[in-house]
């Protein structure tokens, strides 16, 4: 039977290397960890390379070493951030799998549109973890302690501020129901709230995923807003959902909503956004991503508001791991030797 020569380039654990390796006897793992780190580094914003690129744990390649293995793949495992020039220098390549979520992570790459399959992570990098950061961020604004922060500075209670309301009953705005979005429709419900949101094709009442109490078409947002007191943010960044939260959904939000984004900073209207704090239309507002967040720190506006909690792309973070990309990837290999469709393939034209 002929072979299947994944190269695998992030820098995964070499238990994950035996795993891919495991799939079956016709796969050939080329190990390149931390071998495109040099590449990478010169064609991504410092600040995203920074972030998300580790210190060297494996020896260094040579150009004539990377082209070669890239010539020989047909799969290839990456992690983030990509390489920008992959299906290039690649010429027998048939699939990709990213280890993260994101499709809009291959915007500037000359994957994007292209004839390779393309697999993403999504819906299965710790849903857990990011709900509960949804669920954290709704109590933290709802019980004032934001304004508790200032008061510790000041060394002085001001008790009127905290104004605190109770999340039983409460209306929840879910922006994106697929994988991560059910989680923090599972939690929300547990604390008592009751959960409406918007996906992109609308299932019928008897096949609700657990925890919503109504699931409408994308068109409905601006209804389902004004009967919300917190909107939860989880939909994939498409050509589509740009600025999906502008200045028309801020309008529809009622008095003292909180609004948590925990999908792609491109998805709210940053001027919008800034503007609705102004005129005082927020109770908070909790940001996990935000604008430009692989090139560049946030705006100042936002550092210095203290309705405003931001976080450097961490809400799935978490002591114990649920990131079952590795196992999709897997299971997708196995996939693929039988000729069979893979899950999670990236619709070009969809965007996700």
């Amino acid at each position: 039977m002929q072979s299947v020569e994944v190269l695998v380039i992030p820098q995964v654990s070499d238990g994950a290397l035996a795993r891919i390796a495991n799939v079956s006897p016709r796969v050939k793992v080329v190990d390149a960890r931390g071998w495109f780190d040099a590449e990478i580094r010169a064609t991504w914003p410092q600040w995203t390379v920074d972030r998300y690129l580790g210190a060297r744990k494996y020896p260094a390649s040579t150009l004539e070493e990377r082209n070669r293995a890239l010539a020989t793949a047909e799969v290839v495992l990456l992690g983030w951030p990509p390489l920008k020039d992959l299906r290039g220098r690649a010429a027998r390549l048939k699939w990709v799998h990213e280890l993260p979520a994101g499709a809009s992570n291959f915007f500037d790459t000359d994957l994007w549109g292209s004839d390779v399959l393309v697999t993403t992570s999504r819906g299965l990098t710790n849903r857990r973890p990011m709900a509960e950061y949804v669920l954290a961020s709704f109590l933290h604004f709802s019980r004032g302690l934001n304004f508790s922060y200032r008061d510790q500075r000041r060394h002085l209670f001001d008790h009127q501020t905290y104004n605190p309301v109770l999340l039983r009953d409460k209306t929840v705005c879910v922006v994106g129901a697929g994988g991560i979005g059910q989680e923090v429709a599972k939690l929300c419900a547990a604390a008592g709230m009751r959960v409406v949101g918007t996906r992109r094709r609308v299932v019928p009442a008897a096949a609700l995923p657990p925890g919503f109490a109504r699931l409408e078409a994308a068109h409905a947002l601006l209804n389902l807003l004004r009967k919300s007191e917190f909107v939860a943010v989880c939909c994939p960044w498409t050509k589509e959902t740009t600025k999906l939260i502008g200045r028309e959904a801020f309008a529809a939000m009622r008095p003292g909503t909180v609004l948590v984004n925990i999908a792609r900073g491109e998805i709210v209207d940053e001027e919008a956004l800034l503007d609705a704090l102004a005129e005082g239309k927020l109770r908070g507002v909790a940001l996990d991503v935000y604008v430009g967040e692989f090139e560049r720190p946030p705006d100042a506006c936002l550092w210095d508001d203290e309705r405003v909690i931001i976080t450097p792309h961490v809400s799935a973070g978490t002591d114990a791991s649920e990131h079952r990309g590795m196992e999709l990837f897997c299971e997708n290999l196995g996939r693929y030797l039988e000729g069979r469709p893979l899950e999670n393939v990236i619709d070009w034209e969809r965007g996700y």
